[in-house]
């Protein structure tokens, strides 16, 4: 087994080592033996002083994140298992507060076991104390990001993990509220690793070590890099053919065409630099709808995509959660809308469809930053149109927008399958009958 690095070790990875400046110790003194007066916990300390060097489980201070100055927290676990007491609890709301002081975004660089069993409730208490200078920084509009290293688990990762805007883990670290000493005998141990956690939602990525320094860096330019934010992002052009369609069922069929360009190839063409949020921190994914943020002209934009597939409503929370983001950090928003409807399964039902269709349409109507959206093929009704920004959709001429699909219209109206395409007409589909009806803007120009 591989000897975990230090906390200083772990801050080398991602900063500029010139930079870093450790802030003051806070003033705070413990009783002999801690607040439950715990035999031998003085001497554990000491002991532990003079293995890392450290007078406690974490390191706190600013330095330069590439060209981003932030308010760096790194725990040492060889420190009593990187455990929160109440000194640890002084260190972080200090450095929370120096934050807000300046303005700076919170790094947080997590390996810890939880709460500090010789301080009791005292030392459980802190995590009502951290809970709170992170909502007290979310509330004032500076972002939080979590590099979750092994272990990560108890109430550092109820606090500061799983509680940042942006949650990154190194490859197999353990990450769970449950440490490994008191999982179920039988619990399987792949549910507890950071690619469990990955596929389950929980965090954005798994980073490898050598490109810790490169990811952190772009997120952290991303997250502070919001010039401009009143204004709104401009749409894409399209990609794909630039001919009006003739009718409504041709624009259906151009719409549904296999080739035509998708969700990846336009925020690709959109973007010099991206990186991509995942899940909806519920326990779900849905490789459908690609979340995250990306520089264009100069600036961040946040990007929410249908990608051509039934919308589940793991892909509606991530979409409202990296919406409510944006608009907390100032940063405009684009949406593309491509999907022929959302997913209405069981699973899906299950899932909490409406309820996750619903919140999204909250997000969307409440946002304060601007709201872009580009329909880049299917819009299909309202799982399509609660990814729509009101009074600011463009379209593509490849692309069309309905109330429902004209095979489902059909059907509803008890006409005969060979009455599709008249429906489709009728149902004025088409960019230019969405232009007419005040639906969309406009339709962009292809490249």
């Amino acid at each position: 087994m591989t000897e975990r690095p230090s906390a200083r070790e772990a801050l080398a990875a991602v900063v500029d080592e010139r930079t870093f400046l450790e802030l003051p110790t806070p003033r705070g003194r413990s009783a002999p033996d801690g607040p439950l007066a715990w035999e031998g916990y003085d001497a554990a300390r000491a002991r532990a002083e003079e293995r890392t060097g450290e007078t406690e489980s974490v390191v706190c201070g600013t330095g330069r994140i590439g060209a981003t100055e932030a308010v760096l927290i790194s725990f040492e676990f060889s420190f009593l298992g990187g455990s929160l007491g109440e000194r640890t609890g002084d260190r972080l709301e200090a450095a929370y507060t120096h934050a807000r002081e300046r303005r700076l975004p919170v790094v947080s660089l997590i390996a810890t076991g939880g709460s500090r069993m010789q301080e009791g409730m005292r030392a459980l208490l802190q995590l009502q104390r951290v809970a709170r200078q992170s909502a007290l920084t979310r509330a004032a509009g500076l972002p939080q990001l979590a590099v979750v290293r092994d272990p990560t688990t108890g109430g550092g990762w109820a606090t500061l993990g799983a509680g940042a805007d942006v949650v990154l883990a190194l490859p197999g670290a353990q990450i769970g509220f449950a440490g490994s000493r008191v999982r179920p005998a039988d619990a399987d141990p792949y549910a507890y690793t950071a690619e469990a956690q990955l596929a389950a939602g929980h965090v954005d990525a798994v980073v490898r070590e050598d490109e810790l320094r490169a990811t952190v860096g772009r997120w952290a330019r991303l997250l502070t890099g919001a010039g401009g934010a009143g204004e709104a992002a401009p749409p894409p052009a399209g990609l794909g053919g630039g001919e009006a369609p003739v009718s409504g069922w041709d624009a259906v069929t151009r719409a549904r065409a296999p080739e035509r360009p998708r969700a990846e190839a336009y925020v690709e063409a959109y973007f010099t630099e991206r990186e991509a949020i995942v899940g909806d921190r519920c326990g779900g994914t849905d490789p459908g709808m690609l979340c995250g943020l990306g520089r264009h002209a100069g600036r961040t934009v946040a990007y929410a995509a249908q990608c051509g597939t039934p919308t589940r409503p793991a892909g509606y929370r991530t979409a409202a959660r990296l919406i409510r983001l944006a608009d907390r950090l100032g940063i405009p928003v684009l949406t593309l809308v491509d999907t022929p409807g959302a997913a209405n399964d069981a699973e899906a039902e299950r899932g909490g469809a409406g309820g996750a269709i619903a919140d999204l349409f909250a997000a969307m109507a409440t946002a304060r930053v601007p709201l872009t959206t580009l329909l880049i093929g299917e819009g299909g009704s309202g799982g399509a149109l609660a990814l729509s920004a009101p009074d600011n959709t463009w379209a593509t001429p490849d692309s069309y927008f309905s109330v429902i699909a004209p095979e489902l219209a059909t059907a509803i109206l008890k006409r005969p399958p060979d009455r599709t395409r008249a429906t489709a007409d009728q149902l004025r589909l088409r960019p230019a009958d969405l232009v007419a009806l005040g639906v969309v803007r406009g339709i962009v120009p292809v490249e």
